[in-house]
């Protein structure tokens, strides 16, 4: 199928772009240029943009999300009013463009963010309260609702609730925990923390598994929450330390809590298994 995607030059569609052209989809890159790290068809486009014509595609997946480098939550900056027009002004612009050019189905990629996470070691499913508590969060939930509006028999919204991202994304040196390890490898204190976490590939994955007609619910539209671990950084470090030969560096104490733990079983009744502690462990291990 043809294969509409914005953002695939950031973490999360780097994984995905490679996963579609693995899987045999025609692929359209949506963005300011090409992509640097593979070959498809390119439409150039970004989140301030009014106008657009959208070539034929049965899907679009939409990661693009504009915000200070490095942040998502804080992302805004000093400039929140430009965060909001972009990201939630923007998307709703795609989405209608989207529609209007016959797409069938459009895969938002949205965040755990749009929880409350202060709930006592609550179970997030997707039914779970969402009251965010970030700008962050409040715009993802913005295009969850403006995506479900305009969903209908020709019209298919999936939004996938996120948690934190791991893996070594094609075409990069570095990932999300380089600064980490390195800093740790140094023999800085680090501060505890405890986190939700599921590796690029099962993302793909389950993107993968979702815009499969056999697969594909029978409802307009779908929330999916994607997550696969609870990690401790002090598990992490642990692990790393091992296959590092590092037993004397200081690791950071247990953190504490509270945390809300992402339940991720409707994926997982269609058939998504991700790799889990193996998984982790191996990406840690090809590091060395």
């Amino acid at each position: 199928m043809h294969v509409l995607l914005t953002g695939g030059s950031g973490l999360l569609g780097r994984f995905i772009a490679e996963k579609l052209l693995k899987d045999g989809h025609r692929l359209t890159a949506m963005g300011r240029k090409p992509l640097d790290w593979t070959e498809c068809d390119f439409l150039e486009w970004d989140l301030s943009q009014k106008t657009m014509d959208l070539p034929k595609a049965d899907v679009l997946i939409h990661c693009a999300f504009s915000h200070v480098p490095g942040k998502y939550r804080g992302g805004e900056g000093d400039d929140p009013h430009g965060f909001i027009e972009r990201n939630a002004e923007g998307t709703v612009q795609l989405l209608e463009a989207a529609k209007t050019a016959g797409v069938r189905h459009f895969v938002f990629l949205s965040s755990r963010a749009v929880y409350s996470e202060t709930d006592n070691w609550a179970v997030l499913t997707e039914n779970a309260d969402t009251e965010p508590d970030t700008l962050y969060g409040k715009v993802k939930l913005v295009c969850e609702q403006a995506l479900n509006s305009l969903c209908d028999d020709t019209f298919k919204g999936t939004s996938l609730r996120v948690t934190g991202v791991y893996g070594l994304a094609p075409g990069l040196s570095e990932h999300k925990w380089s600064d980490l390890f390195a800093r740790f490898e140094a023999g800085e204190e680090l501060s505890p923390r405890l986190g939700t976490e599921v590796h690029g590939d099962d993302l793909a994955g389950a993107i993968a598994l979702l815009i499969d007609g056999t697969a594909a619910s029978k409802q307009p539209y779908e929330v999916y929450n994607v997550s696969d671990l609870l990690l401790d950084r002090q598990d992490l470090l642990r692990l790393y330390a091992e296959n590092r030969s590092l037993a004397e560096n200081k690791l950071p104490a247990r953190a504490e809590g509270p945390i809300g733990v992402m339940e991720p079983g409707k994926l997982k009744a269609l058939g998504w298994m991700p790799g889990g502690k193996e998984r982790l462990q191996a990406f840690v291990a090809s590091l060395t």
